[in-house]
């Protein structure tokens, strides 16, 4: 089948076979499809929609197009689990949960993605720590897997490798908010991995990719249902991307925040709870708590007495990072030369954030990519982020405290949190609206 053919019936809207959605996937690692012709399949895509059997389709040849993992062999003693999020500003979740859910007895294979668009992403974030090896061989992967209870790793050139390509590509050339594309890459790499049970993080808000909540709420049902009907137990919660996630935005800067986290100090409500809420979900998922009242019970044990941070310290250690990070990551994490608190020009409590804008900003000055082949300078971001809610002026509190690269660039994303945090009327969030099962 020529890909030409099939990228011609899905742009004039005609409903694509298993075949012909098997045949061009296919030939994406295999090269015998060309960048152009990933792009123009998936702008596509984007335009006429997918029904659900080619949604289901596309997920199926996606997962298949490298290696599928088992971790049968591995007779590991708890359940297979893992958690996505669609993407948002700040949200550095994943950090946390999996150790956390590795300290209460599952093991968490974690197949991570770079930054997409706007949104940080939590491969970059892994980068930043020195040495760490975040896209180790199939081999590496199941010792750390084994050994510590999860890894944070990017998928190897052995799993998803469709999906690998097309995300960097979907990434540059605006197709990235396709609810098609965006469940079938999510659940490729989580099929890919084997696992026993997901939790799906979807946002809604000015931060999310799907902004408007009845969008999500769509995001949501087609990824739940689309795993459940692959034979993998999902339940999604749909949260609120209306602010950054926590207090910091960037790479560097939110590893420090999810290390404090995961040491009981510095814990942000909002973060808590969504970390709280996902978690718990997953622990149900796996049949590690019976219910989601005695699983938060089990979370707030492995915080406290330090279990969650081992977990954490060890998966880093093995995968090639700081034996001392949790001791001093400051001390191995890069940081910027130009740190400086900044203030609005008058005092106000805000009522209002534009997430996006912020991601924009912060992938402006460095902090993600505006094309795959560029470099990410981890150092950059934000920290001490104000939320909804807060007064913000001289004598009050910054909007923020800007790590950037030059003062050009301080005085960019200055401008960017003045646009983007303001008063004007809004209605208060809603950090956790709905849960979608099946």
């Amino acid at each position: 089948m020529l890909p030409q053919e099939i990228i011609r019936r899905k742009r004039d809207g005609m409903k694509l076979s298993a075949d012909e959605i098997a045949a061009f996937i296919k030939g994406v690692p295999a090269k015998t499809v060309s960048e152009g012709q990933v792009a123009a399949f998936c702008m596509a895509v984007l335009l006429k929609k997918m029904d659900m059997d080619e949604r289901v389709a596309l997920t199926a040849a996606m997962a298949r197009s490298g290696t599928v993992m088992e971790w049968t062999s591995e007779n590991l003693p708890g359940p297979v689990l893992d958690k996505h999020s669609t993407g948002g500003v700040g949200d550095k979740v994943s950090l946390m949960l999996a150790p956390i859910v590795a300290a209460c007895g599952g093991f968490v294979p974690m197949l991570s993605g770079r930054g997409l668009g706007h949104t940080g992403g939590t491969l970059d974030k892994m980068d930043a720590i020195p040495g760490y090896v975040s896209q180790p061989d199939i081999a590496l992967f199941r010792k750390t897997v084994r050994g510590t209870g999860c890894a944070i790793i990017g998928a190897t050139p052995d799993l998803a490798p469709a999906d690998r390509i097309m995300y960097a590509i979907r990434d540059v050339t605006g197709t990235v908010e396709s609810l098609d594309l965006i469940t079938a890459s999510i659940l490729s790499k989580k099929l890919a991995a084997g696992l026993q049970g997901l939790v799906m993080d979807v946002k809604f808000g000015t931060g999310a990719f799907m902004q408007k909540y009845e969008d999500a709420v769509a995001l949501a049902e087609s990824i739940v249902h689309v795993a459940n009907g692959a034979g993998l137990p999902t339940v999604g919660l749909l949260t609120d991307m209306n602010e950054v996630l926590g207090r910091t935005a960037g790479n560097a800067v939110e590893v420090v925040e999810a290390v404090e986290y995961l040491q009981h100090k510095n814990i942000d409500p909002r973060l808590h709870e969504v970390t709280l809420a996902l978690t718990a979900e997953l622990l149900v998922i796996g049949k590690l708590a019976k219910d989601t009242g005695a699983a938060r019970m089990k979370i707030e044990t492995v915080l406290k007495n330090g279990q969650a941070a081992e977990h954490f310290a060890r998966m880093v250690a093995t995968l090639g990072g700081p034996a001392d990070f949790m001791d001093k990551p400051a001390r191995h994490l890069a940081s910027a030369p130009v740190v400086k608190d900044f203030y609005p020009a008058r005092n106000f409590r805000v009522s209002a954030v534009n997430a996006r804008a912020i991601g924009i900003g912060i992938v402006e000055i460095g902090g993600g990519r505006a094309k795959p082949t560029d470099t990410v300078n981890h150092a950059v971001g934000l920290t001490n982020v104000a939320q909804i809610g807060e007064e913000v002026g001289r004598g009050a509190r910054p909007l923020a405290t800007i790590h950037a690269k030059t003062q050009t660039d301080f005085n960019h994303m200055a401008k960017v949190l003045s646009d983007a945090m303001t008063d004007a009327p809004a209605p208060p969030p809603e950090l956790i609206r709905k849960r979608v099962f099946t």
